[in-house]
């Protein structure tokens, strides 16, 4: 089988706050004291905070092993995204047998982070579980990324809430972050305070909507205007994609 890799963007290497927050909290689970029956991260947060940009970073700057779940995963397939990101080519064999597998790789590299991407999921489909079974087989730090409403669905499961050491939640892209954006995404054109913040405010936040806004709208409307100098809120006469639905005629 074929498992999709995260694709490497320019926004993947930005700086964001919630890049800091995810490494935070990997270093913090890693160094947990000793003996600590807690292995497990959380970081929570709504649909586009940039929570898989986050995790990307970590994947490519800590060397931290990523899967991200898919909503028609199997359990077998699941244990096969594991096995692919260890190495193995073309995983195969029962779910027992490859659980097996698993602890014997990732225990041999326990060192690495695994990071677990949109795991409500699991929660959701009943096998989070697996995720226990894993952590106890390999000792790895094993970070969980998911919506908003993941610890109270990982709080509803007592042996697996209970060895949470550290949760984090994602936090809205403000300003700072749309600074960084706009450095990575429209060099070429110096974007004013005042913009960077409506377009946070109308975007509600969402770190994706804010790059496809610098990357798309503003970027299309500035080659096509020529617009020169600083680009204020009274000059711009661009989009911001907040991504509400279309509506006829509007």
């Amino acid at each position: 089988m074929t498992m999709q890799t995260p694709i490497v963007n320019p926004v993947s290497t930005a700086p964001l706050k919630n890049v800091s927050a995810m490494l935070t909290l990997i270093e913090t689970v890693k160094t947990r004291p000793a003996g600590s029956s807690t292995p497990f991260g959380v970081m929570a947060g709504p649909s586009g905070y940039g929570k898989s940009v986050a995790s990307t970073y970590a994947r490519n700057v800590e060397d931290c092993l990523y899967i991200e779940i898919m909503s028609y995963w199997s359990r077998k397939t699941f244990c096969e995204a594991i096995l692919f990101e260890l190495g193995e080519a073309k995983p195969k064999g029962t779910i027992p047998a490859m659980m097996s597998q698993i602890g014997r790789l990732l225990g041999s590299r326990s060192d690495q982070c695994l990071i677990i991407d949109e795991a409500d999921k699991l929660v959701d489909k009943g096998f989070i579980e697996y995720v226990r079974d894993i952590q106890t087989m390999t000792g790895s730090t094993i970070i969980l990324v998911g919506e908003e409403k993941l610890p109270q669905k990982l709080e509803a499961i007592e042996r697996f809430h209970n060895r949470v050491f550290a949760w984090e939640f994602a936090s809205p892209c403000d300003v700072d972050d749309a600074a960084v954006l706009a450095q990575i995404l429209v060099p070429e054109v110096e974007i004013s305070t005042d913009l960077l913040e409506q377009i946070c405010r109308q975007t509600e936040g969402r770190t994706r909507r804010v790059a496809n806004t610098l990357s798309n709208d503003v970027k299309t409307w500035v080659r096509n205007t020529g617009h020169e100098g600083e680009l204020t809120p009274e000059a711009y006469r661009g989009g911001v994609f907040t991504g509400r639905a279309p509506v006829r005629g509007r």
